[in-house]
């Protein structure tokens, strides 16, 4: 139904000249309109009403419903209050009822929002005030207009938040750079590199250190060579394009899968993603048997809060391309296999996209064992290509549990297993970054489907849904829990492949 077409006709008449729709119920064969007045309306107002829905009502008998309703700057604010804390419950934790104001007039009405500055721009990002006016043309008659403002004095903390303990806020780690050699030659040398797990942020002038996984030569649309490199630190994966120099290339192309690097550069954002921009490639290791320093993180919770696992088993594919055994040892680990829906495809230019699925399911024994599933709520509506992508609607993620107790019900379905997923770097960059901020740190060994199709298989490309096809499994693509079932059975067959565990 074209509802700001039935609308337009309602409004025809003098008494509903300002109604709104509030809901449409179906019962018996019968269709009731159910529609709010701010005015005075007559009879004929209600048949005329009648008569305009049963030409909506799609073969059904219809009727009009009219309720009176005036509302007063008390009901308003309670409304907004409610809407803001179910559409955007990060922004609506630094509001208190006082930070709300509301007039009603014949017309309408108007709203203030009064913020302290740290959270002005955020509101003004997320077009709240826009929002908010929009679900009150919805709910009330008349126009509404809306304003945020910076409140200078308003007191920081008068509604306040679970966070870590102070503990939990470390400062990001470095090793020692060892067997430099220069390529390019960094300026300044470097002596220290950065962990790659604490590189989650923009950061200018730093260097990561550690094994080159893959290196693949492409070309840039104008014939340009540049390298895709991937390298890891034992704490995390980085994958970087690097543009060579006329003096270096030839160099460049002689390294091989396994070489010890090192790559200077800045970690910025750029084309709505998190990138590393590779400034200088030199040669250099970690410290001879460096073993990475574990960071205090808060205990995993004692209980599941919101989303509690079910076990899962692979009833369809197990076992059929058993003919190669599985590596010794691997029954004898634990994997947590998972995959993420976000806002976007990397983040913003303020601040990351914001999870709306998580899935996952655990592999013990060598077998699929649990599941884990949940929707996020999200506090901005989607963007239409995330929609058209991956099927969820704004309408599916109401009611779904907070970032905060979803990020604190995965660390514990992770806890003593190394972490599993396709194009591990993305995933792990959303978990580590929201992990972070309750105090949860996901430190665990990190493996990429992504870079082992790479290493052991050729194809076209390495896409989860043409390495899955690869294998004949089919699945919903671009749902989180599928597509973590089929990265599940991928690796498997993968370190079946390789025959030795990665």
């Amino acid at each position: 139904m074209k509802s700001a077409q039935y609308l337009e006709e309602i409004r025809r008449s003098a008494g509903l000249r300002r109604a709104v729709l509030k809901k449409i119920t179906v019962e018996g064969g019968e269709a009731t309109f159910h529609l709010i007045t701010d005015t005075n309306y007559t009879e004929e107002d209600v048949k005329y009403a009648s008569s305009v829905s049963l030409r909506y009502a799609a073969g059904l008998r219809a009727r009009a419903k009219i309720l009176k309703s005036v509302p007063d700057a008390e009901a308003v604010k309670a409304y907004i209050a409610g809407y803001l804390k179910d559409s955007f419950p990060a922004f609506a934790a630094f509001l208190s009822p006082a930070d709300i104001t509301a007039e009603v007039d014949a017309g309408g009405g108007r709203f203030t929002l009064k913020v302290d500055p740290s959270e002005y721009a955020k509101g003004k990002g997320d077009g709240v005030v826009d929002e908010v006016s929009t679900a009150l043309g919805r709910n009330f008659c008349g126009h509404w207009l809306g304003e945020l403002t910076v409140s200078e004095q308003k007191e920081k903390g008068e509604i306040t938040r679970e966070t870590p303990p102070e503990e939990f806020i470390v400062a990001p780690r470095f090793f020692e750079i060892c067997n430099f050699t220069a390529i390019d030659g960094a300026d300044p040398r470097p002596t220290n590199a950065l962990y790659i797990a604490d590189l989650a942020g923009e950061v200018q002038g730093v260097t990561v250190c550690g094994t080159m996984s893959h290196i693949e030569e492409r070309e840039t649309k104008n014939g340009k060579p540049y390298f895709s490199i991937l390298l890891s630190d034992g704490t995390g994966t980085l994958r970087a394009s690097y543009f060579s120099k006329k003096a270096t290339v030839e160099k460049v192309r002689a390294l091989r899968a396994g070489t010890g690097i090192c790559l200077t550069g800045d970690n910025e954002f750029f084309g709505g993603g998190l990138s590393f921009k590779v400034k200088s490639l030199d040669l250099g290791t970690p410290p001879e048997g460096f073993t990475p320093t574990a960071r205090p993180s808060r205990p995993a919770p004692a209980r599941y809060r919101c989303v509690f696992p079910q076990p899962e088993a692979d009833l369809v594919q197990s076992d059929f391309f058993g003919s190669k055994p599985l590596p010794e040892g691997f029954a004898a680990q634990k994997y947590v296999v998972f995959d993420l829906e976000t806002t976007g495809f990397g983040a913003s230019t303020s601040a990351m996209d914001r999870i709306i699925e998580v899935g996952a399911v655990k592999i013990e024994g060598g077998t699929i064992t649990e599941r884990f599933s949940s929707f996020v709520a999200c506090p901005v509506r989607l963007p239409p290509e995330i929609v058209e992508l991956t099927g969820i609607t704004d309408d599916m993620l109401k009611g779904a549990p907070d970032i905060s107790d979803v990020i604190a019900d995965f660390f514990k379905f992770t806890e003593g297993c190394a972490l599993v997923a396709h194009n591990a770097q993305f995933d792990c960059r959303f978990i580590r970054y929201y992990g972070e901020k309750e105090g949860y740190l996901f430190e665990q060994r990190q493996l990429d489907t992504l870079a082992l199709s790479q290493e052991l298989l050729r194809l076209k490309n390495y896409k989860l849904n043409t390495v899955a096809e690869h294998y004949g499994f089919t699945f919903n693509h671009h749902r989180a829990f599928d597509d973590a079932f089929v990265t599940a059975k991928i690796f498997i067959e993968l370190v079946r492949e390789r025959g030795k565990l990665p």
